[in-house]
C-alpha cells in the first residue's frame, strides 16, 4: 500500500498527543453488567494501548436517553472519544445511530464503510451489510457507533480506532 505524501509525518505529529480519554457506552435491552462482554472488552483493548477510560454506562435502547447521555459526554472535559456499542442493526428497537446522527458535526462514513469491508473479508460475509457503524465529530470529540457483539468490537478497535485514534483526534481539533 502506497502511503500519500505528508502521511507519515502527519501521523507522527498526531501520535505525540497524550493518550485518549474514552466513554464507554453499551446500548441494549438484553444485555446486563454480569453478562455484557463488549463494554469490558473495549475498556481491556482502550487500557492496554493506553488509553484512559473516563466513564461506562449501560443504557437501553432508547433514542431520547441514549442522545441525551452522548450530549452530556461531549459537554465533559475528561471525555475525547464517545465509544458505543449495540443498536446499530435493524431491528426495531435499534435506534443508536438515529440518537447520535444529530449530534455529529461531520460524519465520517469511511469508518462505516472500512468496518463493514473488514467484517466481510474477515468476519461475517455478506451479513456485513445489515450494520449501520458510524462515526463523526463534534466539538472537536470523536463519536463511534459499533454493533453490540464481542467480535464486532474487538476487530474495529484492533483495526481501525487503534490505528487511526490520535489522528482522528488530531483533525478534529485543527
Amino acid at each position: 500500500m502506497t502511503v500519500p505524501p505528508g502521511t507519515t509525518e502527519h501521523r507522527a505529529a498526531a501520535s505525540l498527543r497524550s493518550a485518549a480519554q474514552v466513554a464507554i457506552v453499551v446500548v441494549s435491552d438484553t444485555r446486563t453488567a454480569e453478562t455484557d462482554e463488549s463494554g469490558p472488552l473495549a475498556r481491556w483493548l482502550l487500557t492496554e494501548a493506553g488509553h484512559t477510560i473516563t466513564g461506562f454506562a449501560l443504557l437501553p435502547n432508547n433514542e431520547g436517553g441514549t442522545r441525551a447521555h452522548v450530549a452530556a459526554l461531549i459537554a465533559r472535559d475528561d471525555v475525547d472519544v464517545v465509544l458505543l456499542c449495540g443498536g446499530t442493526g435493524l431491528g426495531s428497537k435499534d435506534r443508536t445511530v438515529e440518537a447520535i446522527r444529530p449530534l455529529l458535526e461531520k460524519e465520517l462514513p469511511g469508518f462505516g464503510e472500512l468496518f463493514r469491508f473488514i467484517s466481510y473479508q474477515e468476519q461475517i460475509g455478506t451479513s456485513a451489510i445489515l450494520t449501520r457503524a458510524l462515526a463523526g465529530g463534534v466539538n472537536g470529540k470523536f463519536i463511534v457507533s459499533l454493533p453490540g457483539s464481542k467480535a464486532a468490537v474487538e476487530l474495529a478497535i484492533r483495526k481501525i480506532l487503534l490505528p487511526e485514534l490520535q489522528h482522528v483526534l488530531h483533525e478534529l481539533r485543527r
